[in-house]
């Protein structure tokens, strides 16, 4: 299961949208906490449905916010069945080049070896707080 994993976090980085849609159910759903720095930012929706809506994220407005450096060190991946949690940090320099490093817990339901949603937790007021450049890091 974390071969998945793995093979996932790696298409979302390649920002290839071949690649991303691939390891996505064409039903997709992506939830993210309301009021997240990605969504405030980038003025987009905490609840993205279907492939293309996640795609179209992580291949093109991912880098708009995220500019560069952008790594993710995986702390912890949990199975049970078809449902994974991953317990991760993200690191990246902000487009307006402040520092952002925060942690995150994903579940991912599986279909077929294929993310068909995912829930995203992460503290939303400190994510605000580095993209507006108030955590010194």
């Amino acid at each position: 299961m974390s071969s998945i994993i793995e093979n996932v976090f790696q298409a979302f980085a390649s920002n290839d949208p071949d690649r991303i849609s691939r390891v996505l159910t064409e039903d997709a759903e992506w939830l993210s906490p309301p009021g997240n720095p990605s969504t405030v930012a980038l003025g987009g929706t905490h609840h993205m449905v279907g492939r293309e809506a996640i795609v179209r994220f992580f291949a093109e407005d991912f880098s708009r916010l995220y500019a560069r450096d952008v790594a993710v060190t995986v702390h912890g991946v949990y199975t049970d069945g078809e449902r994974v949690v991953v317990e991760s940090t993200m690191t990246a320099t902000l487009a307006g080049g402040n520092h952002y490093e925060t942690d995150f817990c994903f579940v991912f339901e599986l279909q077929v070896g294929l993310i068909h949603r995912a829930r995203e937790y992460v503290d939303t007021a400190r994510g605000l707080r580095m993209v507006r450049g108030e955590v010194a890091q």
